[in-house]
């Protein structure tokens, strides 16, 4: 697969634990844990970096289906003309071009375990379409197949924009997005779970300087700098600033 929208996940990174300190990312992790063994399709809403794609990984890796595969498409990067054929596949022959044998799309690739739809508010209305047939039979066509596979997978599906908004609009089928949204879970952005930002930078300084072989120390004002900063860009804008504290600070103070 493209590196760089599909990807195979396999354990949480030991820099990206989900931190639920703050009342508000306690709920979530409860909320999650509830959906953890329930088959049903699973919608996370939230801002850019505040952690979707982690509490997905999350979510599998306390399931049943965590010896399975975690498979993550980003909707967003893949080509248009793609997306059919990248989540379903297709058969040889199924057009000029393509593989002689065919290739296994990326659902029946995580047969068993769990796929990750990353802003799927960016898939066409066709791939939509074949999506929303695929949850409600549990089976697909690929492209130039007379024959169904049918096969047992889990869907998460993630987003930063409003679907309802964009059902309204006609951007998005509204049979779908019902479909997805059997039980949405939101994770609130980092300046609205502030308790959560020293854990977090900790957690990060921990893995970074384990990384770099370097010794760092955060002093109680830069703490509580990082902690009324607003963080737009959310966990990820924080972790990658103390990424680069660490790297080309010598002295955190």
């Amino acid at each position: 697969y493209n590196p760089q929208y599909i990807s195979e996940l396999k354990n949480i990174p030991q820099e990206a634990n989900l931190v639920a300190e703050s009342e508000e990312m306690g709920r979530v992790m409860e909320l999650a844990r509830k959906m953890a063994n329930i088959e049903a399709t699973c919608l996370l809403t939230g801002e850019s970096g505040t952690g979707k794609t982690m509490l997905a990984q999350y979510i599998h890796s306390i399931s049943s289906r965590k010896e399975g595969p975690l498979i993550c498409l980003n909707c967003a990067n893949i080509p248009t003309e793609l997306v059919e054929s990248e989540l379903f596949g297709y058969s040889k022959g199924a057009f000029t071009g393509a593989n002689v044998s065919g290739k296994k799309g990326l659902i029946e690739s995580a047969d068993k375990g769990t796929v990750l739809l990353d802003e799927i508010s960016e898939l066409s209305m066709s791939a939509q379409a074949k999506l929303l047939t695929f949850l409600q039979e549990k089976e697909f066509y690929p492209i130039g197949a007379n024959k169904p596979v049918k096969i047992d997978v889990r869907v998460i599906a993630a987003t930063n924009k409003n679907l309802k908004n964009m059902v309204e609009t006609g951007r998005f089928r509204e049979d779908l997005y019902y479909r997805i949204n059997v039980m949405d879970i939101y994770v609130p952005p980092l300046r609205k779970r502030k308790q959560d930002i020293p854990a977090l930078v900790n957690q990060f300084m921990t893995y970074f300087t384990a990384k770099y072989g370097v010794k760092r120390q955060l002093s109680q004002g830069a703490m509580q700098i990082l902690s009324s900063y607003e963080w737009k860009g959310n966990v990820r804008e924080l972790r990658h600033l103390v990424e680069r504290l660490v790297v080309t600070v010598d002295s955190l103070v």
